[in-house]
């Protein structure tokens, strides 16, 4: 090898580099599952390992799944956005936070993706919103702030608890809280060993 091949940018494709360089590794290898064999719990180590933990979630979902994003402030739910945004063949950059216009949509991507952001609104406000039709809109929906659509929450979805741990890590538990997003958590769960 010569010093310009050391040099050169890899040939291998963002699917190789995300299986093999990226990898988000569960918390435990002895215990890929949290307390619930529905639950995943994982540590994210950066923004861009929150980032590939939404990207391979969007590319193993089907229109119609539901990811509710929950943490405080600061917590990565837009980094995670950012990366399903990516998996969906979206540019990331596209994606910020839509805490004044609360919801975003974006399209050009495998399937559409609907960006609810609840944190300004109260109970009696959501229901004059229509954010549950993008429930029916053949996308993926991500909903932060979750807690605010109260009753309304879908009952099948994904959650995604982001919880700091250090300044850069993250401790992420998806459970998923119904047939289809068991279904979603189990390719999930195989990609990881990929």
């Amino acid at each position: 090898m010569t010093a310009a091949d050391s040099t050169r940018p890899s040939k291998r494709s963002s699917e190789e580099r995300l299986s093999r360089d990226e990898r988000v590794r569960p918390a435990s290898d002895d215990e890929r599952f949290g307390t619930e064999p529905s639950d995943i719990d994982l540590v994210s180590h950066s923004s861009l390992h929150t980032e590939r933990i939404g990207e391979r979630l969007a590319r193993l979902a089907q229109p119609g799944d539901v990811l509710a994003l929950w943490g405080e402030l600061g917590a990565g739910k837009t980094q995670l956005t950012k990366g399903v945004a990516s998996g969906l063949g979206l540019e990331g950059g596209v994606v910020s936070s839509p805490t004044f216009i609360i919801l975003h949509e974006h399209y050009g991507g495998r399937l559409p993706l609907f960006h609810l952001d609840l944190y300004r609104l109260e109970g009696q406000d959501l229901g004059t919103t229509g954010w549950e039709e993008t429930l029916d809109g053949g996308g993926i929906t991500v909903i932060e702030w979750p807690d605010r659509a109260g009753d309304e929450l879908p009952a099948d979805r994904v959650d995604v608890h982001l919880e700091h741990i250090a300044e850069t890590k993250r401790r992420v538990v998806l459970s998923a809280t119904g047939p289809r997003s068991t279904a979603l958590l189990k390719g999930f769960h195989g990609s990881l060993s990929a």
